[in-house]
């Protein structure tokens, strides 16, 4: 890494990097198996090992989301830019292998900074020095740390305009409480005058959603099963992945996909020294992933401070991206 790269990837500084204090993944984990719906958060998913297969099933021909996005971001990013203006920096939340933002990087007009922000440091930032090789003149500042606190943004990025993007329809995995305390939060991160460009994955045929997160190759399960692995290596468990399976379906009642760990075996397992016990087909809810309505989404954006301008839909109406301009203060 050459001295004017490693100056640019940098951590704000007080924001300890993650992988060194693991006190708030043991304490999340040990309270989330002592529930009665044993429960683990999908932030946790995106250790080094994590990233790498989420990046792998954005390439899966069933998980239509990647792809989808990517084609309506290429056709709504003269749109998309137009509106943002000039010099803004772009602040993405989790941002991931950064493919998308390249799209928008090449559509702004001078783009004043990118702050890629995510959980996985070591991820992240392999993905910013991709990005600067290509982007040799761009401020990258990337900010290692959990987006759902709040989160300060470096200073050469708050002294422009600031446009949000959260692409991915991320914000599906939240309950619809913890997605309007997310837009409420992030409109307190990016400020007065902000913008937000917003991935939201739209409800639709069972059958489309339940092939998409249980992909015949076996990705996602694999995906699934390294949260186990990850908790055995840096919190000491003894859990034997064997005796657990990937399962993933659509609740139609609550228009979510849910993906489990399911255990095949009645069994106990220690973490850290407690001991959890497992029934067989008992399971540890791992992820959901919430589908929306346009306008189910837009009101869920106007009650967290944020005016909805426009709304990018692919032919199909499986996916839309979301403009949301922040609200003046009261």
């Amino acid at each position: 890494m050459t001295p004017a790269l490693a100056a640019v990837l940098h951590l704000d500084e007080n924001l300890r990097p993650l992988h060194r204090d693991r006190s708030g993944f043991l304490h999340d984990v040990l309270d989330g198996l002592s529930r009665a719906q044993k429960a683990i958060a999908p932030k946790y998913f995106y250790d080094a090992t994590g990233s790498r297969l989420f990046d792998r099933i954005c390439e899966l021909p069933e998980y239509y989301p990647t792809r989808t996005e990517m084609q309506i971001l290429r056709d709504a990013a003269g749109s998309i830019a137009a509106r943002a203006g000039e010099d803004v920096a772009l602040v993405e939340f989790g941002s991931g292998s950064s493919a998308k933002v390249r799209i928008l990087l090449d559509a702004l007009a001078r783009p004043a900074a990118y702050v890629p922000i995510d959980i996985s440091g070591e991820h992240m930032r392999a993905a910013a020095e991709s990005l600067q090789r290509d982007y040799p003149g761009l401020d990258i500042a990337p900010v290692e740390a959990d987006f759902m606190h709040k989160v300060t943004l470096p200073e050469t990025a708050r002294q422009n305009k600031l446009l949000g993007f959260f692409p991915g329809s991320t914000i599906g995995n939240l309950t619809v409480e913890e997605a309007e305390a997310f837009l409420r939060q992030a409109g307190e991160t990016l400020g007065p005058g902000s913008d937000f460009v917003v991935g939201v994955d739209l409800r639709k045929h069972g059958a489309v959603l339940h092939a998409a997160y249980n992909d015949a190759t076996g990705i996602t399960a694999a995906f699934n099963m390294n949260l186990l692995t990850r908790i055995n290596r840096e919190l000491g468990a003894d859990f034997d992945l064997k005796a657990f399976r990937h399962r993933a379906f659509y609740n139609g009642v609550r228009g979510r996909i849910e993906m489990h760990l399911e255990s095949l075996k009645p069994q106990t397992v220690r973490v850290a020294g407690d001991a959890f016990v497992f029934r067989e087909g008992e399971t540890i809810h791992t992820e959901n992933s919430y589908k929306y309505s346009v306008s189910g989404f837009q009101q869920l954006a106007s009650r967290a401070g944020w005016r909805p301008v426009d709304c990018y839909i692919d032919e199909n109406s499986l996916f839309s991206v979301h403009y949301l301009t922040r609200c003046a203060e009261p």
